[in-house]
C-alpha cells in the first residue's frame, strides 16, 4: 500500500521546454498592442486615435519581424544595407 498521492515524475532535461527570452517580450508586445487597440476604439479624440493606431501598427511590425527572425535566422552575408550599386 502506497501513501503517495502524486505520480512519479522522471527528471526533466534542463534544456527542454524552457521559454526563450523572446517569448516574454512577445507576450508583452501582444498585451500592449491589444491595449492600444482598445484605447483607440474607446477614444473620441481623433488625434489620439491616430497616435494609438500608428503605435499599434509599428509594434505589430516589430512583432511580425521578430517572429520571422525566430523562424529564419539571418546570416551576416544575407544582410544588405544601402543601395546595390
Amino acid at each position: 500500500m502506497s501513501f503517495r498521492s502524486y505520480p512519479d515524475f522522471e527528471p526533466m532535461d534542463p534544456k527542454s521546454k524552457q521559454p526563450k527570452p523572446r517569448d516574454g517580450v512577445l507576450s508583452s508586445l501582444n498585451v500592449v498592442i491589444e491595449g492600444l487597440k482598445l484605447a483607440e476604439s474607446l477614444s473620441s479624440i481623433t488625434p489620439a486615435r491616430v497616435v494609438f493606431s500608428t503605435v499599434s501598427f509599428i509594434l505589430t511590425m516589430i512583432r511580425v519581424g521578430s517572429l520571422l527572425l525566430r523562424e529564419v535566422p539571418l546570416r551576416a552575408d544575407q544582410i544588405h544595407i544601402g543601395l546595390d550599386g
